[in-house]
């Protein structure tokens, strides 16, 4: 391969990348209420807006989704009822923020993978990856699992996620686009099948994120260990790009 090769010329994972992050445009944990707080210097208002939200993480984790009340959370940020209505114009769209907001701790480690390509160890870079994802899979799965009991709810987020663009869809692209990229390079195996490698490796990850709360037994061996199994299983790397 040419020394001079440039791989932001052929790689089709950026702009994917830059699409992932305007449709999830929650990334550094800015929403639209919070930028509204910034204009106006309202710190206060924002930062009960985290709370109010960090509260309602809490009881979901302990009591569930299904039946969950705004006085519950109300209790549990130690504030008012009602306080939750300045922020919120009821549960639904509570709720709806505090799933949307879980989303943002994906990006960071998409954003290092699709700017990899040619640089470092191949799986070490996938490696970085898959660990950000599965803290991911681990802390958005017992909430996304339980709103199934909520229909209204269920209808409402597939709804929000549907009109924003947003989804695995695009993950998976900027998996697939990585791959393909290191492919091109001959880094990766090219009989590999990019989009299933992907596919494999997203779903691996999300079943260990939902099978070990379900089960409540930690699987063996452990996440750190088995990741990279799963790596050397699925896409086999040349002797000089294994690092």
């Amino acid at each position: 391969m040419s020394a001079h090769y440039n791989y932001t010329d052929t790689y089709e994972c950026q702009p994917e990348l830059k699409k992932l992050v305007r449709a999830q445009g929650l990334y550094q944990g800015v929403n639209k209420a919070d930028a509204m707080a910034k204009k106006t210097g309202d710190s206060g208002r924002t930062n009960r807006r985290k709370q109010i939200l960090e509260a309602a993480q809490r009881v979901i984790r302990t009591e569930g989704l299904a039946g969950i009340t705004t006085r519950q959370i109300s209790q549990e940020a130690r504030c008012s009822e009602g306080a939750l209505y300045v922020h919120f114009n009821g549960r639904l769209e509570l709720l709806l923020a505090m799933l949307e907001e879980t989303l943002p701790t994906m990006l960071g480690p998409l954003e290092v993978l699709a700017q990899s390509v040619e640089h470092g160890a191949v799986h070490t870079n996938l490696s970085r990856a898959l660990e950000g994802i599965y803290r991911f899979h681990q802390r958005a799965t017992p909430l996304v699992a339980g709103l199934f009991a909520d229909p209204e709810l269920h209808a409402a987020y597939r709804a929000s996620l549907s009109s924003q663009g947003k989804g695995p869809r695009l993950s998976l692209k900027v998996l697939e686009n990585y791959i393909a990229a290191e492919q091109r390079l001959g880094r990766i195996d090219s009989t590999i099948a990019a989009r299933m490698a992907a596919e494999l490796l997203m779903s691996a990850s999300f079943f260990r994120a939902f099978s070990e709360p379900f089960f409540g037994t930690p699987f063996r061996p452990t996440w750190k260990v088995y990741h990279k199994q799963l790596l050397a299983a699925i896409l086999p790397v040349s002797k000089a790009s294994r690092g």
